[in-house]
């Protein structure tokens, strides 16, 4: 792991590796002054998603969600040459961790029930796996910027709603990871 990376020639000294999902790796970062999360596009195979320009398509989907509203962090800077995302740090543990430690809450279900509520009616679906949640001071964010045209098979309540408890396919991925 690199000890710095650069957004746009600023150098942030990267603290710790926060996850590897489908499109890149996202690290926790820092300027001396704040904390971030930089994320690298990596180009490594998924074989149950397809993908095009994978920078492209997170500044497409940060523009399609901010205009829903749904709580999530803004996105600072992006780097388009190295592959690199800067984008506010929501400090707090993911609802991953909230089932694991069974610590969930029925409030935090609610909350992305709520943010369905405006995601279908503007015809799109966010990735519901929990690691893509963090609660912070009870407060519900959606840290991810993918998106897709919204479809029943990979809606909250048809797929979602299998991670978000200790469902067989909750332990089942628990088990593999």
């Amino acid at each position: 792991m690199e000890k710095e990376m650069e957004v746009n020639d600023k150098k942030y000294s990267i603290i710790k590796l926060l996850g590897k999902g489908k499109g890149g790796y996202s690290y926790l970062a820092a300027d001396g002054v704040e904390k971030y999360v930089l994320k690298q596009i990596h180009h490594e195979l998924c074989e149950y998603y397809q993908f095009g320009n994978k920078i492209e398509a997170e500044v497409y989907d940060y523009g399609r969600l901010q205009k829903t509203g749904i709580p999530m962090p803004v996105m600072l800077d992006v780097d388009m040459g190295r592959e690199r995302i800067l984008k506010e740090y929501i400090e707090g543990d993911t609802i991953y961790e909230y089932v694991v430690q069974e610590r969930m809450k029925p409030a935090y279900v609610e909350q992305v029930r709520a943010m369905c509520r405006v995601l279908y009616p503007a015809g799109l679906n966010i990735d519901y796996f929990p690691t893509n949640f963090v609660v912070r001071e009870d407060k519900l964010y959606y840290i991810d910027y993918e998106c897709n045209d919204y479809m029943d098979e990979w809606n909250f309540e048809n797929w979602g709603i299998r991670y978000w408890s200790k469902t067989p396919e909750f332990l089942q991925y628990m088990k593999e990871h």
